[in-house]
């Protein structure tokens, strides 16, 4: 059994970015997996699940003790997220993942890259668009509309490993636009870690995940996020969402041909 250093140098590269810009994670490896490293895509999606939700574990348990989750908001994303997770993967069971089905992966996968990468470049205007929203999503419908995005991400993130962190944090932002922003970001990595660890075990039970090569990844990111976030203070936020969007715009562009 050989050591891949190479996946140890990608998994830090993500690493880095994810600490530099707070997302990004699952929107890089999963195409990395695919065109470096060839991995069938179903398995390059069930090796990332895993490795976000392993690596945002340490960010949920440091946001509930600073007090930064509410688990209010958390709970209702679940009660969508969960049931239409297990729903897809079963899904998944019944059909297999033939032909036609990584095909679909593969354009669950474009879409996902490109929602994201409107969401990270446009990150300053989602405030305003969910004041703005306030006039039609009331309290009386608002938990109804969180359970909804829930489902949405459930069965976005169980078919690409992509959506549960920048997507779901634009979908909170918008249906509670006057959330202090560091419990926004806290319930969104708190309803993560379980959504992608369902969605995990789903494609592992299916064998879709490459374990000795996530070990790898893992190795790499841990230091890549502490360094990621240490530069932070000396890089402007609009470099590094340009970049990001960039690399985004690009892997979907790559994933797509493969529909």
């Amino acid at each position: 059994m050989t050591f891949d250093w190479m996946a140890v140098l990608a998994g830090a590269g993500v690493g880095l970015i994810v600490g530099l810009t707070g997302v990004g994670g699952g929107s890089l490896m999963t195409p990395l997996l695919i065109s470096v490293f060839g991995l069938d895509k179903a398995v390059a999606i069930g090796t990332d699940l895993w490795f976000a939700g392993l690596t945002k574990v340490s960010g949920s348990v440091a946001h509930h003790m600073e007090g930064h989750v509410d688990y209010h908001i958390t709970k209702r994303l679940l009660l969508g997220s969960i049931p239409a997770s297990i729903l897809t993967m079963t899904y998944m069971h019944v059909e297999g993942v033939h032909k036609s089905g990584q095909s679909t992966l593969a354009l669950a996968l474009g879409v996902a890259l490109l929602l994201t990468a409107v969401t990270v470049a446009f990150r300053p205007v989602w405030h305003r668009v969910g004041i703005w929203l306030e006039r039609w999503i009331t309290r009386d419908n608002r938990g109804t509309l969180t359970v909804l995005c829930g489902a949405i991400l459930g069965v976005l993130v169980s078919l690409s490993s992509i959506g549960a962190g920048a997507l779901g944090a634009t979908m909170i932002l918008l249906l509670y636009p006057r959330l202090d922003m560091k419990r926004l970001v806290g319930s969104d990595i708190a309803h993560a870690v379980p959504l992608t660890i369902v969605a995990g075990i789903g494609h592992a039970s299916l064998g879709n995940v490459e374990w000795l090569l996530l070990v790898e990844l893992l190795i790499g990111s841990l230091p890549g996020i502490w360094v990621g976030a240490k530069l932070t203070k000396l890089l402007p936020e609009t470099i590094t969402r340009f970049a990001l969007c960039i690399c985004l715009v690009i892997a979907a562009n790559k994933v797509l041909k493969l529909v």
